[in-house]
């Protein structure tokens, strides 16, 4: 048992009324030596609170699953392990929770705090005695790497004086037992997350035990670099062969099956990022790329994201994606975007972000799907050309296919929000995305509040209010995204020439001093699986919306199980030279809602008799697509991809 004493709730509350409360409203600590230094770091959670359209959706998701799921979902309910209780003791508390504690504080609200106060409260009152925590009808490495992202960011917030503690007993504990006791299956696969955490007390206490455990970590994990150097999975995934060549099913989920599952890779995509921070090696931070560059080339589709349903699928853009592959996806890019500095990670993100991430959730976010595809014609119980998962998987419910992505879900939006601005290794302040935002924080020692205005990403104009408490001197950097033509920028109605990466802006701010910022995005299209074309405006990608009849099929406690059938024809393919005229709508109050989209396209189609679809899935785009002899070419509308909940997202290129 370690030495360190742990601290009673009673005397931590008196020890916090003393201490600040948190990080939150403050600069944070930037890698020393030994570790390597990065260019950018995450704001403490809580510096930057939603403004316009992205506090709506906070608020959309507080006022569905997101708030209300512990009050009939018995998973995360008064028996959950992580409460005391008999119930769930694995993953999905802490789960629910990494997604809970930032929506709490974001939205301020009593509520949902008590709610995420009952587990932190169990977990940091109820420590084992040999210094591991959690519920004690498991040992299990894995859960408690990401109850450690929720005491990180809680931490942040609140400045708990129970918090480090836990974690210093808890990581001492683990570095006597990991050599009897090494990771395996989901802990070895995804020890890069603990790795945040890791380093995240180290900077804050330089506790040399804490490097020894993260060679420990490294050394006991999967070698994701090494696996996406030869990389081996370029085709979709044959889950029979893979068992077969393991031997048996235990074999599998313990090596092959684990690396071509898709939440294992989208977690993986930090991993090299994160460790560069410790070895120092340029190849270590830039592997991301060659990581991204082999999803993209075997298994990518059009809306940011690789296909995994729920292990590797290949290009076809009928294949699915997990809903826990696309939110572990975002968190990997916020992560590695502070560590490279690189600029086209934050274009990555915001794809994501904006398409796959609401396209997976109703528009009340009552509801959601463990798979989405990019054409998706059916949401039915029909047969799928998943590579492992069952016929509920692109259903709208409570939890279709398995409860995963039903607890983990909820860190999506408000972990993108606290990722909107960054720190620079310079003390200075850096825009990543342009979501409207109010940021509370220190620049070199001097309070400094930073409000951005803007619709984006329906609109392309930034408008950005710097507040320092005094006059003060630092270099603002601005994200320039990839796809901008002629970006035009001003500061107080004086131009700025805009660079590729990144615009600093370095000079003395007085208080009130306005950097408006305005893209160009013309509308671009994208060749993908058989030449399939995608259509892009911006960080938004387009698609044709299906008419959708919904379908109760089961009631589920305070939400309902949903079946989407088709009411319209959708096999329709597209030359790529069509004109395009774009109209602007109001942003409804539900921002990504597809009955009031806030953006369209106007193109041109034509029917592809051929095309069509088996067990409710479009077939494979054909390579090459014969349009109709007896019919012209129709007008149609393109919608933002996320509120097509039918849609065909990649057309076939017409002959």
């Amino acid at each position: 048992m370690s030495a360190m004493t742990f601290v009673p709730r009673e005397a931590a509350a008196t020890s916090n009324a003393k201490a600040q409360a948190g990080r939150a409203g403050q600069a944070p600590p930037f890698p020393q030596a030994p570790l390597m230094q990065q260019p950018f770091a995450l704001l403490p959670t809580g510096s930057i609170k939603a403004t316009g359209w992205l506090r709506r959706q906070l608020e959309i998701q507080a006022n569905g699953l997101g708030g209300h799921l512990d009050e009939f979902w018995p998973i995360v309910g008064p028996e959950s392990g992580w409460l005391g209780g008999k119930g769930e003791s694995w993953e999905d508390g802490p789960y629910f929770l990494d997604g809970l504690v930032p929506l709490a504080w974001q939205l301020d609200s009593a509520p949902l705090k008590a709610k995420a106060m009952r587990f932190i409260d169990w977990t940091l009152d109820h420590p084992w005695r040999n210094g591991m925590f959690g519920p004690r009808s498991n040992d299990d490495w894995w859960p408690r790497m990401v109850m450690l992202k929720v005491l990180t960011q809680y931490h942040e917030l609140t400045g708990d004086a129970r918090v480090m503690p836990l974690m210093t007993r808890y990581f001492h504990y683990q570095l006597q037992a990991l050599p009897a006791r090494p990771l395996s299956d989901w802990g070895r696969m995804r020890w890069q997350d603990e790795l945040v955490s890791v380093l995240w007390l180290y900077q804050r206490t330089q506790d040399a035990k804490l490097l020894q455990l993260v060679q420990l970590l490294k050394q006991q994990g999967y070698d994701w670099q090494a696996m996406f150097a030869r990389f081996p999975f370029t085709e979709k995934t044959d889950a029979e062969a893979l068992r077969k060549k393991a031997g048996n099913s235990d074999a599998f989920m313990q090596d092959l099956g684990l690396q071509v599952h898709g939440v294992n890779n989208a977690q993986a995509l930090k991993a090299s990022p994160v460790w560069s921070v410790v070895s120092g090696s340029g190849s270590d931070r830039e592997a991301i790329q060659h990581q991204l560059h082999m999803l993209d080339t075997y298994h990518g589709l059009p809306n940011g994201m690789f296909s995994a349903d729920e292990h590797l699928a290949g290009r076809s853009p009928s294949q699915g994606t997990e809903l826990c592959t696309v939110v572990e996806t975002m968190f990997s890019l916020q992560v590695a975007l502070a560590i490279t500095g690189d600029a086209a990670l934050g274009d990555r993100l915001e794809r994501i972000a904006f398409n796959a991430l609401p396209a997976a959730l109703s528009d009340d976010m009552w509801s959601h799907q463990y798979n989405q595809q990019p054409n998706q014609v059916e949401c039915s119980l029909h047969s799928r050309p998943w590579t492992t998962d069952g016929p509920e998987s692109n259903l709208f419910g409570l939890e279709p296919n398995f409860r995963c992505c039903t607890a983990n879900f909820h860190q999506g939006w408000p972990k993108f929000a606290n990722s909107v601005w960054m720190a620079t290794a310079d003390q200075g302040l850096a825009a990543m995305s342009y979501s409207p935002c109010t940021v509370t924080t220190v620049v070199r020692d001097v309070p400094v509040v930073v409000e951005q205005t803007s619709d984006y990403p329906f609109r392309q104009s930034v408008n950005i209010t710097v507040t320092p408490q005094q006059a003060l001197r630092f270099p603002l950097r601005l994200r320039m995204p990839g796809w901008s033509k002629d970006t035009r920028i001003s500061v107080n109605g004086e131009s700025v020439t805009a660079a590729q990466g990144f615009t600093t802006i370095e000079r003395t701010w007085a208080p009130g001093d306005t950097i408006e910022v305005t893209f160009g995005a013309d509308v671009a299209f994208e060749r993908g699986f058989n030449g399939a074309l995608s259509f892009s405006r911006g960080a938004l990608v387009y698609a044709l919306p299906i008419k959708e009849n919904w379908l109760l099929w089961r009631k589920r406690g305070l939400t309902n199980d949903w079946q989407i059938y088709p009411g319209s024809r959708w096999n329709l393919g597209m030359h790529a030279d069509t004109p395009i005229t774009v109209s602007e709508h109001p942003i409804g109050d539900k921002p990504f809602a597809g009955a009031t989209p806030a953006v369209q396209l106007a193109v041109q189609g034509q029917y592809v008799p051929d095309w069509k679809a088996t067990d409710g899935s479009a077939d494979p785009i054909p390579a090459k697509a014969e349009p109709a002899s007896d019919e012209a070419a129709q007008s149609i509308t393109l919608t933002p991809y996320a509120g097509a909940k039918l849609r065909i997202a990649a057309f076939p290129s017409l002959s």
